[in-house]
C-alpha cells in the first residue's frame, strides 16, 4: 500500500466514524434517552405516539450508522492488515456483526414499539395499558440487542486496539483507550446481564473510555491521517 493509499483510507475512515457517531449518538442518547421512562410503560408509549417522527429519525439514524460501519469495518481492515492479517479480519468480522448484523436486525424492536402505539387497540385488541406494556417490552428488548451486539463491539475493539497500538503509523496511546474501552464495553454487557443490579454503574464504565477512544481515534483519523513519516517504526507485523 502506498502512504498517499494509506492516508487517504485513514481520512475516510476517520470521517465515516465520526458520522457513526453524530447517528448513533443522537439515536441512542438524545431520542431514545428523551422519550423512554424506565419503569412507567403508559408514559413512554404516549411519548412514542407524540413524537412519532422525532422516533423514525432515530430509527433512520442509527440505519445509517450501521450502514457506514459496513464500510468502516474494511477500511480498518486495510489500514492494519499491514501489522497482522489474521488480526485485522477478525477485528473487521466482529464489528460486521455487532452493528450491521445484531444491531440492524434490533431495529426491528425499536420500529415495533412504534407500530403498536400507533395502530392502538383498535388492531391488536388489547387495552390501552396492554398495547403500552407490550411496546415497552420491544423496547426493553432493542436495549438487551444492543448489548450483545456490544459484546461483539467490545471484541472488536480490543483487536483494534491492539493493532493501533501496534502499527507504528498511529500513535500507541490511541491503542490504549480502544482496549479501555474495550473492557467497558464488555464490562456492560456481561454485567447486566449477570449482575443486573449494578447496571447504572456499566453505564458509566462503557460511556466515559468508549467516548474518549472512539472519538479521539476518529478525529486523528480524519485530521492527522496515517503517520506515513513514522511508517518505518512499524514493528514486525505479526500473522
Amino acid at each position: 500500500m502506498t502512504d498517499p493509499s494509506l492516508q487517504r483510507t485513514a481520512r475516510v475512515a476517520g470521517v465515516l466514524y465520526l458520522v457513526v457517531i453524530v447517528c448513533a449518538g443522537f439515536a441512542e442518547g438524545y431520542i431514545r434517552t428523551g422519550l423512554i421512562v424506565p419503569g412507567d410503560a403508559a408514559a413512554t408509549a404516549d411519548n412514542i405516539a407524540s413524537a412519532e417522527g422525532l422516533y423514525r429519525v432515530g430509527f433512520a439514524s442509527d440505519l445509517v450508522a450501521f450502514l457506514c460501519d459496513v464500510a468502516i469495518s474494511v477500511l480498518l481492515y486495510v489500514l492494519l492488515r499491514p501489522v497482522s492479517k489474521t488480526l485485522s479480519l477478525l477485528a473487521a468480522a466482529f464489528r460486521l456483526i455487532a452493528h450491521p448484523a445484531i444491531a440492524s436486525v434490533n431495529l426491528l424492536n425499536h420500529i415495533m414499539a412504534l407500530l403498536l402505539v400507533r395502530e392502538g387497540s383498535d388492531v391488536t385488541g388489547l387495552a390501552a395499558e396492554q398495547v403500552a406494556a407490550l411496546a415497552t417490552l420491544f423496547v426493553e428488548a432493542h436495549a438487551i440487542g444492543y448489548l450483545i451486539g456490544g459484546a461483539f463491539f467490545g471484541v472488536h475493539l480490543l483487536f483494534l486496539g491492539y493493532l493501533v497500538y501496534r502499527a507504528g503509523y498511529l500513535p500507541q496511546w490511541l491503542g490504549i483507550l480502544l482496549m479501555l474501552a474495550a473492557v467497558g464495553y464488555l464490562v456492560e454487557s456481561f454485567g447486566t446481564f449477570l449482575v443486573p443490579r449494578y447496571e447504572a454503574v456499566y453505564v458509566w464504565v462503557v460511556a466515559v473510555p468508549a467516548a474518549v477512544a472512539e472519538v479521539s481515534l476518529a478525529l486523528w483519523l480524519t485530521v492527522k491521517g496515517a503517520r506515513t513519516d513514522r511508517r518505518t517504526d512499524m514493528r514486525q507485523p505479526v500473522a
